[in-house]
């Protein structure tokens, strides 16, 4: 299994910024690709942001492409999501996602609030 812990969720002022964190621990080593995805109540869960384990590559929704970026430490088993220029669209639980060889875990999740 893979274990899931985010942190750095908080409340903000519209333009303002976060950085959330994600660490892995367990079965690292089936990990492909790490994620972020955020869900309002009453809405379906969507994608934010996402980086392979090995290579680096990224990929964004297109909601949040040059306000957020996604990084990793491997030697820290940790994700970052670094989210600039924050609007109150961007409140929301967002999870941490592992995408594994085998099944997929998610974090408990933290709460982002924007206010405008």
């Amino acid at each position: 299994q893979v274990q899931l812990v985010e942190s750095g969720g908080g409340s903000v002022q519209a333009g303002g910024s976060l950085r959330l964190s994600c660490v892995a621990s367990g079965r690292t080593f089936t990990i492909n690709t790490m994620a972020w995805s955020r869900q309002v109540p009453g809405k379906e869960r969507e994608f934010v942001a996402s980086i392979t384990w090995n290579g680096g590559s990224t990929g964004y929704a297109d909601s949040v492409k040059g306000r957020f970026t996604i990084s990793r430490d491997n030697a820290k088993n940790t994700v970052y999501l670094q989210m600039n220029s924050l609007k109150p669209e961007d409140t929301a639980v967002y999870y941490c996602e592992a995408r594994c060889f085998g099944p997929d875990y998610w974090g408990q999740g933290t709460q982002v609030t924007v206010s405008s």
